[in-house]
């Protein structure tokens, strides 16, 4: 009997293909808007905190730009922090604009990054090619410096600028190394980037030489234990309260673990938002199978009441009408799934990124639409059961 019922409900839905086609496309149209908006916001959510999380994985950002007395921190001050337990390395951070110059070719504005050998050792993959700097290169303060392939291009075109010279803010440099274009950097780099297409990175201690700065004001601590990141973080303060007097407001420190976890919490929020706001076009879809199928009883209420006449259960009769609720909302579910998937890659490519499946996405778009064609499916298979079959027939 309910093989029977499945046939019969797959027949009436063949019978009336366009208005088939028209009470599903609401569920089509949720269902589509479910995967492809979180498949597509996932997706770039998962790239962005992938590659936050490379750089901010085991850091801590302290910027101490102090108070009118003492602005920055010493040399002194830097080596007392990169003594605290469970600190594997202190980072300095320092820029300012300057010039590059190669034979009469002229960079204006140009970013110049001052950093130490701990920089390189936790970013292994930042030079391509070359060398990064050593610890000789800070204590010497040498005139050395590593490009991107943009002043690569534009000053050493068609040449290998691996030892060749160059002048920054009338200074002659010696280029050492090149920047890896694909490899991520430091955060606080990242946080304050000038916007240019331009990146140079010479020794920290040659950088505050040459933009006349006699303090460090922002720097990184790489931690060995990141589940011992607070006790880093509460030592650091205690240094820099005494350095800075106790003076509110003198120094900042961000913890980028912790900055993560908000990120992945906004992330959560905001697929959640748009979850319920793809639903939407789901519930109205819901309305339109609902519609559908009270106008569908009202059509067969003859073939319902020959039914009755002839001994068949109201329980067989509302079971027919709500396996045709469920294979609309089905249907238009798998459509919805496929038209959404579809979306999702599409974009991906034009975008640039990485396609992936979220189960989640396909999960709640094929089960609210199951859940669309139960629930409002429901209404007119129970009217259709509680027809009187003498009423029924009554329009022959």
């Amino acid at each position: 009997m309910f093989i029977e019922s499945i046939k019969m409900s797959w027949q009436n839905i063949s019978n009336n293909k366009m208005r088939s086609f028209l009470t599903t496309l609401g569920i089509i149209i949720g269902v589509t808007a479910i995967i492809s908006l979180i498949t597509i916001v996932q997706g770039l959510q998962t790239e962005i905190t992938s590659q936050f999380a490379e750089l901010g994985a085991g850091k801590i950002a302290v910027q101490a730009h102090g108070t009118p007395l003492k602005q920055g921190l010493s040399d002194n001050d830097m080596e007392n922090i990169s003594k605290i337990e469970n600190v594997a390395g202190v980072s300095p951070n320092l820029t300012f604009i300057s010039s590059a110059v190669k034979d009469g070719i002229v960079l204006e504005n140009v970013p110049v990054e001052g950093k130490n050998h701990t920089f390189f050792r936790y970013n292994p993959k930042l030079v391509s090619r070359g060398r990064p700097f050593n610890i000789l290169d800070m204590e010497s303060k040498n005139k050395i410096c590593i490009i991107n392939y943009a002043v690569s291009q534009k000053l050493f075109f068609g040449e290998d600028p691996i030892g060749q010279t160059m002048q920054i803010g009338g200074t002659t440099y010696e280029v050492k190394g090149v920047i890896n274009e694909d490899a991520t950097s430091d955060v606080m780099s990242l946080m304050s980037g000038t916007g240019s297409d331009y990146r140079i990175i010479i020794p920290y201690t040659t950088a505050m030489g040459m933009a006349g700065i006699g303090s460090i004001t922002s720097f990184e601590i790489y931690v060995a234990d990141t589940d011992r990141t607070d006790e880093v973080i509460d030592e650091t303060e205690s240094i820099l309260n005494q350095t800075f007097n106790f003076k509110d407001d003198s120094y900042r420190i961000i913890n980028l673990d912790s900055l993560l976890d908000t990120m992945n919490t906004m992330n959560d929020m905001m697929t959640a938002v748009l979850a319920g706001i793809a639903s939407i076009a789901l519930l109205v879809g819901g309305i339109g199978i609902m519609n559908m199928m009270l106008v569908s009883v009202s059509e067969r209420t003859t073939e319902i009441g020959l039914r009755k006449a002839l001994g068949a259960e109201p329980v067989s009769i509302q079971i027919q009408f709500l396996i045709e609720s469920i294979f609309l909302s089905l249907l238009g579910g798998f459509l919805g799934l496929v038209l959404g998937l579809t979306i999702s890659y599409v974009a991906c490519i034009a975008i640039g990124m990485t396609f992936r499946i979220s189960y989640l996405a396909i999960f709640l778009g094929v089960g609210f639409s199951a859940a669309v064609g139960i629930i409002f499916g429901w209404a007119p298979a129970r009217k259709a059961s509680l027809l009187n079959p003498i009423d029924a027939l009554r329009s022959l």
